[in-house]
């Protein structure tokens, strides 16, 4: 019964930080409402029984991952940032797709049933740890997405190390 309340309690908590992240005009506020959720993200994995991967949230997102985004915010320009208009001219576009993608995601959710269609069945994941099913299954079936991901990770940081690096060429003509 406390599972299965705290489960809730996790949920709403996720859900209701989530949103408050996507909605504050503050970033500094935003990423605070993201510290909230990975902690609940955690809470949550706990509640499954998947203590590597609460630890890894805690360690990884709530440490590394965060304090890197509170570095990008220091290092951007929030003054001019601000001034800029917005992207797209009416907000209604936005909440007409967030409203269909939510749709399509809760009509999916019955076509979910654990262990009868995939290659590991809960008895199989219960006999091995957690964490060895977990590596097993990403470094056999899904070693090419994970692959694509590191990849996608190391552009992201060549380009943000491109970004961040200050023209040295105006600061000799102008000094």
């Amino acid at each position: 019964m406390f599972t299965e309340i705290f489960f809730l309690y996790c949920a709403v908590m996720i859900t209701g930080t989530g949103i408050l992240a996507i909605t504050r005009r503050n970033p500094v506020h935003a990423v605070l409402m993201v510290l909230i959720l990975f902690f609940h993200m955690a809470g949550l994995y706990l509640t499954l029984q998947a203590e590597f991967l609460a630890a890894v949230q805690i360690i990884v997102y709530a440490g590394a991952i965060l304090v890197l985004y509170l570095f990008v915010l220091f290092l951007v320009n929030l003054r001019e940032e601000m001034e800029v208009e917005s992207l797209v001219d009416s907000a209604w576009i936005g909440r007409i797709i967030s409203a269909g993608l939510a749709m399509i995601l809760v009509s999916v959710i019955p076509a979910f049933v654990l262990g009868e269609k995939g290659s590991w069945p809960v008895e199989r994941i219960r006999e091995l740890t957690h964490t060895k099913a977990l590596g097993q299954e990403m470094y056999t079936t899904f070693i090419l997405p994970f692959e694509i991901a590191g990849l996608i990770l190391l552009v992201a940081v060549i380009g943000g190390l491109v970004l961040a690096k200050k023209d040295n060429t105006t600061q000799t003509l102008e000094g």
